[in-house]
């Protein structure tokens, strides 16, 4: 059965984002992710999670400014003094809050020659300095609906750059909602490439909603995860219809049950 994480940046957002990992725990989840917890001290965060009594799965990398439309740093030539930077507070955040896995976004660049080159170069740094801590790093490739230009579009090029730099802790975040919107065939895509998945995600497709509203087969995706033999977290990225307990019926079969109070 998938181990389903509540991602915080995404769900639960009627309440403050320290107060999300207790509503996570009583609407039955027993872990969570998010995007970005530098906002908050890690220890701040830690106590949160411990007394939720959660596991956290995954969080990202600093992306450098997100108010300026930046997405990511590792396919940035000539930024990677501020990629090292990033890398860094991630690791301290990581080892605070005992997180397995990071995820480093590529950012904003098209492919060629010096993007490839910076974005492997800096995924090796990122991969050689997670290792010694136990850390998996993840690239998650992101349909170009969602965020125009992004460098990392498809499930064959992240495989590719893993290849390039060969660390066995360097991963895909195989996200079926960016997928099926940039390339589909979503069973063999995962098939294929499931000796490199690191962490799951999933939505909806087209609206980003609850997974069992759309044009993916879950409950099938699901089967096929279990039959793989992935013990892995499946986050929850998703925007919920209305509130998010309204729409988390889906869950319940899955275990996701909430606490009665």
């Amino acid at each position: 059965m998938p181990r389903f994480a509540a991602n915080l940046s995404w769900l639960f957002l009627e309440h403050a984002f320290l107060d999300r990992f207790q509503a996570a725990a009583d609407a039955g989840f027993h872990a969570v992710e998010f995007l970005f917890p530098y906002d908050h001290p890690a220890e701040t965060v830690a106590e949160r999670l411990k007394a939720a009594k959660l596991e956290l799965a995954l969080f990202n990398l600093p992306p450098g400014d997100w108010t300026k439309g930046e997405r990511g740093l590792a396919s940035l030539p000539g930024r990677e003094k501020d990629f090292e930077a990033a890398l860094e507070r991630a690791l301290h955040y990581a080892e605070v809050l005992g997180c397995p896995t990071l995820h480093v976004m590529a950012g904003l660049a098209e492919p060629g020659p010096k993007t490839d080159a910076a974005y492997r170069a800096n995924l090796e740094r990122a991969a050689s300095a997670a290792k010694p801590r136990g850390i998996t790093v993840v690239i998650e490739p992101i349909n170009h609906r969602d965020i125009p230009g992004f460098y990392l579009n498809t499930v064959g090029q992240a495989a590719a750059a893993i290849d390039a730099v060969g660390a066995d802790n360097l991963r895909i975040q195989f996200d079926f909602y960016h997928c099926q919107i940039t390339e589909g065939a979503l069973a063999m895509r995962f098939q294929d490439h499931f000796s490199q998945v690191g962490h799951i995600q999933i939505a909806g497709v087209p609206g980003r909603h609850e997974p069992d509203v759309g044009e993916i087969n879950y409950a099938y995706l699901f089967e096929l995860i279990d039959r793989l033999g992935y013990t892995g977290h499946v986050g929850c990225e998703y925007k919920p219809a209305t509130e998010t307990l309204a729409g988390l019926g889906w869950a319940k079969p899955y275990g996701v049950v909430p606490k009665r109070s």
